[in-house]
């Protein structure tokens, strides 16, 4: 058994708010003290700029931040720690892929993606499209709202240079075969590119075992910090890639008439990097790691089969996205009722959801939605929270149609 209960007492945010039902992981997950204070003691302790300085705190920051780096490596294991360049987020790191690597692309590349990317894994390759001449090919969906690998594989050709795919998808919860995808695209000697944002807190991620190219994921959605996430390719692979950002760190030699760059990781690191957020997601994922990870995987299902089951003896509700390969989040519209509307009713029972298009308008336009109310799960939450969103989502109904 997975004990959510317990766990969910290291999380200060429900001392806080002892009433909060949190079904809001998609979009950002609650942080354990442990995160919050692996900041703190940075902060308080070894506060300093990283690398190159002489003192004990610039080497104990150092320490810390280059420790971080090893962690991530560690967790989604990579063969290096420098194969880990450490960004902002998700959309940092595709931003950086489409404005490095994929400056090579000339007109009539082909760069393929999925009807269910999110706008961060979308509007990169249409600016590099715009800039290069690229064209952009979408792989539609099944019935289920899964990838329709049929028509993907058909697609493929020696045009082919980049699929950009997301593991899970944020709106509908599809898990993609990442692994199969990834042989198709190698087999026009194409490269993938992976958006692991909603994949990296619940499932296990092996990237030498995926076969990607480049695998990204968000901090903040894997119950670490926001302001840090990570780009993950092969080490020949970055050192190939020019600079994105120039200035300090990403440096070998600077002169006014010339300059040379550091190896990868470094030379996409220009600036100050994030210091405190780097060291919180080490925090978090050394945190997940210790947990039964297959446990914590089979506690969100259950919560997600709970929750649909109910959902079953309400009348007026479709869910979007029956895939049978899907994440632990449920995407739902209503006969009767705007999202929004039965959002604005839950909220006042203390339960937080997710209203809108989720970043993903050109999936939702494909199903003919402009918008659902989407629950998704993490390590707190309980079969009391499922209950008691049943039960006010049932009130909400009602009240509202």
């Amino acid at each position: 058994m997975f004990d959510a209960l317990a766990l969910k007492k290291q999380f200060p945010i429900f001392t806080h708010h002892p009433d909060l039902i949190y079904l809001d992981n998609a979009a950002t997950m609650q942080k354990p003290l442990c995160v919050l204070d692996a900041e703190r003691f940075y902060y308080e302790h070894h506060n300093a700029n990283v690398h190159r300085g002489a003192h004990r705190l610039a080497t104990a920051a150092t320490d810390a931040f280059e420790g971080a780096r090893q962690i991530v490596a560690k967790f989604i294991n990579a063969a290096s720690f420098d194969e880990i360049v450490l960004t902002r987020g998700t959309t940092e790191a595709i931003n950086l892929v489409a404005n490095t690597w994929g400056n090579g692309l000339v007109a009539g590349d082909e760069i393929i993606l999925s009807s269910l990317e999110h706008h961060a894994n979308i509007v990169p390759w249409q600016m590099l499209a715009a800039r290069t001449g690229a064209v952009l090919k979408i792989i539609r969906l099944d019935n289920t709202g899964a990838v329709d690998l049929e028509h993907f594989a058909n697609m493929l050709s020696n045009k082919t240079k980049l699929v950009a795919i997301s593991h899970v998808s944020n709106a509908i919860g599809s898990i993609q075969p990442i692994t199969w995808i990834c042989e198709a695209a190698h087999r026009v000697g194409a490269k993938v590119l992976v958006d692991g944002a909603q994949a990296v807190a619940h499932l296990s991620i092996d990237v030498q075992a995926l076969g990607a190219d480049f695998y990204v994921f968000s901090g903040h959605k894997a119950y670490g910090p926001t302001g840090i996430g990570v780009l993950w390719s092969q080490s020949n692979t970055l050192n190939t890639m020019p600079p994105w950002q120039g200035g300090g760190e990403m440096i070998a030699t600077v002169s006014f008439e010339h300059s040379t760059y550091a190896a990868a990781p470094y030379r996409f690191e220009a600036g100050t990097p994030p210091i405190a957020q780097a060291v919180g997601l080490g925090a978090a994922l050394t945190w997940l790691a210790a947990l039964d990870r297959p446990a914590l995987l089979a506690h969100e299902n259950q919560l997600r089969a709970q929750l649909e089951i109910g959902l079953a003896k309400l009348s007026g509700i479709t869910i979007h996205g029956t895939s049978a390969d899907k994440a632990a989040l449920t995407s739902m519209t209503f006969d009767k009722a705007h999202p929004y509307d039965v959002a604005q009713f839950l909220d006042h029972k203390g339960i937080a959801v997710r209203v809108g298009h989720h970043c993903a308008q050109p999936l939702l336009h494909t199903l003919g939605i402009s918008g659902t109310l989407r629950t998704s799960f993490a390590a707190y939450n309980t079969e009391q929270d499922v209950a008691a969103f049943l039960d006010a989502l049932s009130e909400a109904l009602e009240l509202l149609s």
